[in-house]
């Protein structure tokens, strides 16, 4: 009690490095808000305590962060580990199509494209945004609201929990548009998965979904985000939820195939969104580690994530470097024929003729380039 006048003449420190500089309204941005915690057992708020909301705000895109997103997400993060209020960060986007496909491609193809140093910037700034994730100094929750691909898969995996709608979907795009998925996902997928199951999905670039996702254990929970006109909650359709075993594998969490997922995405469209359901389930999440003592909670957070962190920071300062020489080969081609696609009808290189130049130790020069991109459309 006899130090109380040294509080009282004393104003409280501000700790923030950014103001909202960096946080916009209009996509492509990044916003940013806090909501106030709720009580989920009484609906009624709590005054005084908030979590903050941090949101890729450019759904036309599939929520593709672009330079300027990359640096909002960061502000965002050191924002709300600062502010005393936030007892924990969502990490979410608009829409319901995409959390986030991964970096600007036009962006990639149009600037970055045969610019190394400046690409190697642009990944020292994408370092730091999961960097700003893994040392929050509050619970980061990925809502994941939709397509979680490519660098949105590495974001989301540096995020402490995900709880994502059941018609998200995860994979990994890299090896097909000249990149490589070391923003993240080799460093976390092992700890998410199997080994040989992280091998799979950080090569092979297939889509799994959110409901297998949970079962291989990824996602902490896949939650309805659909219904139909009679207003019922709906899974979903595109996706096998019966549990059974065919040809010696599990189904269950497996997307349909042929004309069972024709059909099923035709069902998809003519449902409504509602995010009743998800949403009240990320309060109850915020709920319940709010009530705990904040120094044990981090403590045991930061516990568990030093385990991501310690392959990540093997290896993320030696990628930058790679990744921004790259884009004078494989980066340049791949992120051209992506951007290109309106022209050409493909979104990816000739594989095999580029394979078959590869064989015969054809020089990476406008030649070989030219042979491999794929041709305007007649």
């Amino acid at each position: 009690m006899a130090l109380d006048w040294l509080i009282r003449d004393n104003e409280i420190k501000d700790h923030q490095l950014f103001g909202d500089e960096h946080f916009g309204t209009e996509p492509p941005c990044t916003l940013y808000e806090k909501r106030p915690l709720v009580n989920p057992e009484t609906g009624e708020t709590v005054e005084g305590l908030y979590s903050a909301w941090i949101t890729l705000n450019n759904p036309a895109q599939f929520n593709s962060y672009t330079t300027e997103m990359v640096k909002g997400v960061t502000a965002g993060m050191h924002k709300a580990s600062v502010d005393r209020e936030v007892m924990a960060i969502v990490f979410t986007a608009a829409g319901d199509k995409a959390f986030c496909t991964g970096g600007n491609t036009k962006e990639y193809a149009e600037y970055y494209s045969r610019r190394p140093l400046e690409y190697t910037l642009y990944m020292d700034l994408f370092s730091g945004m999961v960097d700003s994730m893994l040392k929050a100094r509050k619970p980061v929750i990925c809502r994941c609201n939709g397509m979680r691909i490519a660098g949105g898969q590495e974001i989301g995996q540096a995020c402490d929990f995900t709880v994502a709608a059941d018609t998200a979907s995860f994979g990994q795009a890299g090896t097909r548009h000249g990149s490589s998925p070391t923003g993240g996902s080799t460093d976390f997928l092992p700890w998410n998965l199997s080994m040989e199951q992280a091998m799979w999905q950080a090569t092979a670039n297939e889509l799994w979904s959110a409901a297998k996702m949970e079962r291989m254990g990824l996602v902490t929970k896949a939650i309805p985000i659909k219904k139909n006109a009679k207003g019922e909650w709906v899974r979903d359709p595109r996706v096998i939820t019966d549990k059974y075993v065919e040809n010696g594998e599990i189904v269950y969490g497996e997307f349909k195939k042929g004309a069972d997922l024709k059909t099923a995405k035709g069902e998809l469209k003519n449902l409504t969104t509602d995010w009743g359901q998800l949403d009240a389930f990320i309060e109850k999440m915020i709920w319940t580690l709010t009530n705990t003592t904040f120094l044990c909670l981090m403590n045991t957070i930061e516990s568990i994530r030093v385990k991501k962190k310690y392959f990540w920071d093997l290896l993320k300062s030696s990628q930058i470097y790679w990744l921004g020489a790259n884009m004078n080969g494989e980066g340049h081609i791949g992120f051209n024929a992506f951007n290109t696609s309106g022209v050409t009808g493909k979104r990816t290189i000739d594989f095999i003729k580029y394979r078959q130049l590869l064989a015969k130790a054809a020089t990476f020069d406008d030649e070989l380039i030219e042979a491999v991109m794929p041709k305007p459309k007649e």
